[in-house]
């Protein structure tokens, strides 16, 4: 790869990273004050930028692709897909997934929750790749706060903003361990690479883990922090309805009196990301930090990214 091709790949990072170190007020028009056309303009762009792929037996599935970059390219369609777990697919959905012509299926998930949930069901030749990132045992957690039935201990385990310090401390692992790290990396190192088709990653509900995946891939595309913010808390939308169905069907069953407890659980948040992003700070300074110290990524992966999922 020319050298020139690494410079604009690490021009694309660097303009990412030196805005997000701008404070929230150099983004945001002043208080009332309409925001501009453009950036009115720029916040429907990237509402329109998500490509659902709608499916019986999954309810996040959906291409990375289609954001525009700071450097004004914009990120293909059809190479990149996040998921949620895909055990429950039907054999409609592997037809629709068939159709994405997929090269490679990364799993995020545990042991425990692949003895839960299962396997992957994924179209013939294809094998779901385990890489496995902790979640702190929040899936355990969760399973024995249901099983117990207990509204007192569920309240002890979950109320009183447990389950918010819970899901902060996960994303903070996403920074600070290495071993999920290295789950991340070894996934971005695929991506980038240009004899490696299409490819899809998931965990249970394509929420934290592929969607901090998701919003680290986005940023090294160059992608705005505002855009990439948006994609991660667009899991909010598209799981609302399958979510509440779950709240409702353990409360019918009797086994949580009080099943808003794992609203906190159940959605992404602004400051869960901002969790990991601080975190992120501190121990490498800013994205770019992250990304070659953190991850291990050398300019010339960065630029094979570019190279390989942005279009001008």
């Amino acid at each position: 790869m020319s050298r020139a091709r690494i410079r604009l790949a690490a021009t694309g990072v660097l303009l990412s990273a030196l805005a997000a170190t701008l404070p929230a007020s150099a983004h945001a028009a002043p208080r009332g004050v309409p925001a501009p056309a453009a950036a009115r303009h720029h916040r429907q762009q990237t509402a329109e930028t998500i490509r659902r792929i709608p499916l019986q037996g999954a309810v996040n599935v959906r291409d990375v692709g289609g954001y525009r970059t700071l450097l004004g390219g914009q990120v293909r369609q059809g190479l990149v897909y996040r998921s949620d777990a895909l055990s429950k697919l039907t054999d409609a959905d592997l037809t629709t997934v068939s159709g994405l012509g997929l090269t490679k299926a990364v799993d995020f998930r545990i042991p425990m929750e692949l003895q839960y949930d299962g396997a992957d069901r994924l179209p013939a030749g294809l094998t779901a790749t385990s890489r496995p990132v902790s979640d702190l045992g929040l899936y355990g957690t969760l399973v024995g706060a249901i099983a117990t039935g207990d509204p007192v201990k569920q309240e002890q385990m979950l109320g009183g903003g447990r389950a918010e310090a819970y899901m902060r401390g996960i994303y903070r692992t996403f920074v600070t361990s290495q071993e999920s790290r290295a789950q991340f990396a070894a996934t971005l190192r695929e991506i980038a690479d240009g004899a490696q088709g299409p490819l899809l990653y998931h965990c249970t509900s394509g929420k934290d883990r592929t969607g901090w995946m998701s919003y680290v891939l986005l940023r090294a595309l160059a992608v705005p922090q505002s855009a990439a913010e948006q994609d991660y808390l667009a899991s909010n939308t598209f799981r609302a309805a399958y979510d509440a169905q779950v709240r409702a069907a353990l409360k019918q069953s009797g086994r949580m009196q009080n099943p808003d407890l794992l609203i906190p659980l159940q959605e992404v948040r602004q400051d869960y990301l901002d969790a990991a992003t601080a975190q992120l700070a501190a121990d490498y300074g800013g994205f770019y930090g992250y990304l070659t110290d953190g991850l291990g990524l050398d300019l010339r992966t960065l630029a094979k990214l570019q190279g390989k999922l942005v279009r001008s």
